[in-house]
């Protein structure tokens, strides 16, 4: 078996953030996905909201399975935002709310022709 390093998140990034391969885990009392990152190294517990995933990834619903599937459908992005959030609070643990989506900036691959 090989190891599979983690991925950096972004280049532009002035700490080193990156996201292990971990499986997200589902919080049910707060609805939200949790899922880890590495600042310097360091893990930092990060999290989406139901809503977030619903308005961005495609929930179809709040359960758990619905969640996951998006959460799964969206890692990449979220992952972008997320690095993009800790590397403006300085690796502090960040909550991903819907509206984050939508700041200008906040996703590096926003706006980009594919």
């Amino acid at each position: 078996m090989s190891a599979i390093l983690p991925r950096p998140a972004y280049e532009d990034s002035l700490m080193q953030i990156t996201f292990p391969d971990d499986e997200p885990t589902f919080d049910g009392a707060n609805l939200r996905v949790r899922f880890t990152a590495r600042v310097e190294g360091e893990p930092v517990v990060c999290e989406i909201t139901a809503e977030a995933l619903e308005d961005h990834f495609g929930a179809e619903s709040l359960l758990e399975g619905a969640l996951m599937a998006a959460f799964e459908r969206g890692r990449h992005r979220i992952r972008s935002v997320c690095a993009e959030a800790l590397d403006q609070n300085g690796g502090e643990s960040v909550v991903l709310h819907s509206g984050l989506f939508r700041v200008e900036g906040m996703d590096p691959d926003c706006g980009t022709a594919g």
